[in-house]
């Protein structure tokens, strides 16, 4: 036991590191921590349906647990869960991939340690089930040996679950095929593949429309599209078609909230109000709108969609965006959130009675001092910006074109940029939105460049196995 912690002493480091940086919060912040969509995860959870707004996954995950009636519960699994793929992730990079220990070891630090990856496991959201769910998918995919069609089903479920919790994850599907592409696998692996990702996905379609009579993921793609081109559509250089001018943003381009602010503003062209859902003619004329004003501005939509990959995402400074309140969410608060409590919740209540079903008690944050002030000063000092993440994602790309262990590295790179780049694209950036990416560079970059130097290049992977050998296993 000694020599092996020696023989990994810096992972040991940044293990115990993150290990009890995670204690600590759950001390300093008893209970969770609060966002406006947490509300809608435990109506789902109180008594399960397809949510118009978002997908129910991890409301579903929410709904598992109620019988424990504990919101710590709910934390505890989610810091728990990071760190676990953290010390799967080190393991695999080192006896799969044939990567230095110190590497491996960086390659991990940053998701144990970020404090903003900290604070994301504790609020109530789906970020961190998602993170798992799709990491996790993509190590077993990317594990040495032929890629049998067992392997795959396991892939393909994975990632469809991580579809029906956040629907960033469907573009990943096509990643994977891609990959199995270039290793040029059989045909039942991509059957196996398609069926174990089209159950999850396609149960949830069929159940979404039994309830609103559409079958989709949410009722609200066109909403959300709306809300990207809110931020530059210009209707007095452009005549919108009649039925649509009435969704034209207000004020001048310049001026205008951010894009996902606009969907949810009282005075909204979308007619948003709390507890009621968009109907389905709101959004197909919404996503009518937003194809009309990308045709006729693509440069435009070019300009939006490029300013908030390549600036907001890889900036050096976080800035209070997309709103002042929604960028202090992500950080350890001094005093429990404001809640209006009596706010409606879409599927009827309101936030204090769904909070109370679910827990039995108020759900308020219980901040408890010293722990809680050595987060917050930790958090001022500990997180990994933008700009690094960027530098990280040039450094595996590069190991892509000049080293030889590229097909693996290639999976975790175009991952990380999918997972950066599909949110500004289709909806509007956020920062919760980079994490579940930085796991994904770092793997990239440290596949890459820190190789053991008698394994440099990437042994020829050998063509698909019958499902009866062991390389399925």
């Amino acid at each position: 036991m000694v020599s092996a912690v020696r023989g990994h002493w810096l992972f040991a480091v940044v293990l115990v590191a993150g290990v009890a940086l995670r204690v600590v919060t759950m001390l300093g912040f008893r209970g969770v921590l609060w966002f406006n969509d947490s509300y809608d995860f435990l109506r789902i959870a109180d008594d399960p349906f397809p949510h118009p707004l978002r997908p129910s996954g991890y409301g579903l995950f929410l709904w598992a647990l109620k019988p424990f009636h504990s919101l710590a519960l709910i934390t505890a699994l989610h810091h728990a869960a990071i760190v676990g793929l953290a010390v799967v992730g080190y393991r695999m990079l080192v006896r799969d991939f044939e990567v230095r220990r110190t590497w491996a070891a960086l390659a991990v630090a940053p998701i144990l340690l970020d404090s903003f990856q900290i604070t994301l496991e504790h609020l109530l959201l789906s970020d961190t089930l998602f993170t798992v769910l799709v990491f996790g998918a993509m190590l077993l995919l990317a594990k040495p040996g032929a890629t049998g069609w067992r392997r795959a089903a396991a892939v393909g479920a994975l990632l469809g679950v991580a579809a029906v919790t956040r629907t960033v994850g469907v573009p990943l599907f096509l990643i994977v095929v891609l990959y199995l592409v270039v290793r040029r696998t059989r045909w039942p692996v991509y059957a196996a593949l398609a069926v174990a990702f089209v159950l999850p996905v396609g149960a949830y379609g069929m159940w979404f429309q039994q309830e609103h009579g559409r079958f989709a993921m949410s009722g609200v793609d066109g909403i959300f599209l709306w809300g990207r081109t809110a931020a530059f559509a210009d209707c007095d250089a452009h005549t919108p078609p009649a039925d649509l001018a009435s969704l034209c943003p207000y004020g001048q381009k310049g001026d205008r909230p951010a894009s996902s602010h606009q969907i949810w503003e009282a005075n909204s062209p979308t007619g948003w109000s709390n507890g009621k859902p968009f109907d389905e003619e709101t959004n197909a004329r919404a996503q009518r709108f937003a194809l009309w004003a990308i045709q006729n501005q693509p440069l435009d939509y070019a300009r939006v969609v490029s300013y908030d990959f390549f600036v907001r995402t890889f900036s050096w400074h976080r800035s209070q965006y997309p709103t002042v309140g929604t960028e202090a969410r992500y950080h350890f608060p001094t005093k429990p959130t404001a809640r209006k409590p009596d706010l409606p919740v879409l599927g009827g209540g309101d936030r204090r009675t769904v909070v109370y079903e679910y827990s039995h008690g108020t759900g308020r944050t219980h901040i408890v001092e010293p722990y809680a002030g050595f987060m917050r000063g930790y958090q001022e000092r500990v997180s990994v910006p933008g700009t690094v993440l960027g530098v990280v994602l040039l450094a595996g790309a590069a190991g892509i074109v000049w080293r030889r262990a590229r097909a693996r590295t290639a999976l975790f790179w175009v991952t990380g940029v999918a997972l950066l780049a599909v949110p500004p694209i289709t909806v509007d950036f956020d920062y919760r939105y980079m994490l579940p990416a930085l796991p994904f560079a770092c793997f990239a970059a440290a596949m890459a460049w820190g190789r053991r130097p008698a394994e440099t290049a990437e042994e020829p992977q050998p063509v698909e196995a019958p499902e009866a050998q062991p390389a399925d296993a």
